[in-house]
């Protein structure tokens, strides 16, 4: 089968996406097996992204893969594994036992407690530095609260601003 690489800026297809989803899953039970650790996998495509889900029947199993460092190692490994085979860049995103959906229950509190500053009178409140996708999930929670932010510094040190309009 021949793959050819998705112009930069171009959304990947559906198809695509599902065959990223299925890659991915494929490296994962890989990793699943050497760890000897049971999950059940899902995939999903949705926002133009492919999600790939681990869970188990007992969460134990998998807990120590659910660390958000983790997860986010496991998440790259994983895409490097889909681009040797696609030749395209993906931007897969890995759920480890409920890991994403925790995160972002982090997240919003730490947005909160922003928004406590900003009421408290400053002008301006500064969030740890944190990946992109994080980053994402944090504008949008600030834009649900009505609120601006946008994103300072280069590589592991970018970090979001949030500021009233």
């Amino acid at each position: 089968m021949s793959v050819t690489q998705t112009p930069a800026g171009q959304e990947a297809t559906a198809e695509q996406l599902e065959q990223e989803g299925d890659i991915a899953a494929d490296f994962i039970e890989g990793l699943l097996d050497i760890a000897d650790v049971d999950g059940d996998l899902a995939l999903d495509v949705r926002n133009g992204r492919a999600y790939v889900s681990v869970e188990a029947e007992d969460a134990s199993s998998i807990r120590v893969l659910s660390d958000p460092e983790t997860v986010q190692a496991v998440q790259e490994l994983t895409r490097l594994a889909v681009q040797s085979q696609t030749g395209r860049f993906s931007r897969l995103i890995l759920d480890i036992g409920g890991s994403r959906d925790a995160r972002h229950d982090e997240l919003v509190r730490l947005v909160d407690r922003a928004v406590t500053r900003l009421d408290e009178g400053a002008s301006q409140a500064s969030l740890p530095s944190m990946s992109s996708y994080e980053r994402k999930l944090v504008h949008d929670i600030v834009a649900e609260r009505g609120l601006v932010s946008e994103s300072y510094g280069e590589g592991s040190d970018r970090h979001t601003v949030i500021r009233r309009s």
